[in-house]
């Protein structure tokens, strides 16, 4: 398939637009009415996805059984998750989430430099698909390919804030490092072997990507969106939120929750990919038990 290497049309970010002080958003950010943020009414106030605490992992006693129940229950049925004492330093967190505010308030020629396009969609980006005349997101975002090594373009990590580099490096290895501690427990709670799900992703060769998204202040938020409606397409998300900016919303039995993130806790979204190999090998784990069955 050929990958089309510019957009259908001219790119405007949305920072630049909200700092105009604009007072209506251009019809090209406004949903169809269903499509628009509503206050439901039918899910309580005080709905949260689960929050589990990862230190009770290779405890070795009932606490880790605990733990893995946790997980297993929290994927069974929703999908999402909190995790606390996930072996990532609050500090480093901090420093990740500053300084990348730090690169979207730099003036627009210093990002400008690092815009993407639909070949790769590495660096900084504000529309997503090249359908002319889609209806966009409210957000600009940078997208950045970690692992495979194979895959990172150095040239589209941002030079300025000038220790940008380095704590991201740092910080996406100790994510990296906390997914494979979830797949190891994923895979012992689908009674595989405990590397299954890691060497399912490539193993060493594992990929990893890194999304910031920017949401500026909307003059009408009550028209359009961030972020629209979507399942993730890959293995598993460690979402780092803004506590100064709520807004992340989970389906869950036809009403959206507001996610209360905890302090200094990761969100986990399960994405397409592990939902597709875990329903093959339950579909494979069953018709492996209907053929027992049958020939007993």
């Amino acid at each position: 398939m050929n990958c089309p290497r510019d957009w259908p049309e001219p790119i405007i970010r949305v920072q630049s637009l909200s700092d105009s002080g604009i007072k209506a958003i251009p019809d090209r950010y406004v949903k169809p009415p269903s499509a628009r943020p509503a206050f439901d009414s039918t899910t309580s106030i005080d709905a949260n996805i689960p929050i589990i605490d990862l230190g009770g992992l290779n405890s070795g006693d009932n606490l880790e059984s605990t733990t893995l129940n946790k997980i297993y229950e929290a994927c069974s049925e929703w999908g999402f998750f909190q995790v606390v004492n996930h072996g990532v330093s609050p500090e480093l967190m901090d420093q990740a989430r500053e300084i990348w505010r730090e690169f979207f308030h730099q003036p627009m020629e210093v990002k400008q430099a690092y815009g993407n396009s639909p070949n790769t969609y590495e660096g900084y980006g504000s529309r997503l698909g090249v359908e002319k005349g889609a209806i966009l997101d409210w957000s600009d975002y940078y997208f950045l390919h970690y692992l495979p090594c194979s895959l990172r373009d150095c040239n589209k990590w941002p030079a300025l804030p000038t220790p940008l580099r380095e704590v991201i490096d740092h910080y996406s290895k100790q994510v990296v490092k906390l997914g494979g501690v979830l797949l190891k427990a994923l895979s012992i709670n689908l009674g595989l072997k405990e590397n299954f799900l890691q060497n399912a992703f490539g193993g060493d060769d594992i990929g990893a990507c890194l999304r910031v998204n920017f949401y500026p202040k909307c003059p009408q938020p009550d028209l359009t969106l961030g972020l629209s409606p979507h399942s993730d397409p890959g293995g598993m998300t460690f979402l780092l939120p803004d506590h100064n900016v709520p807004g992340l919303q989970v389906s869950k039995n036809g009403g959206w929750i507001t996610v209360k993130p905890a302090p200094h806790a990761f969100i986990v979204n399960i994405g397409d990919q592990i939902q597709v190999l875990t329903l093959i090998f339950c579909a494979r784990f069953f018709h492996s038990l209907l053929l027992k069955t049958i020939l007993k």
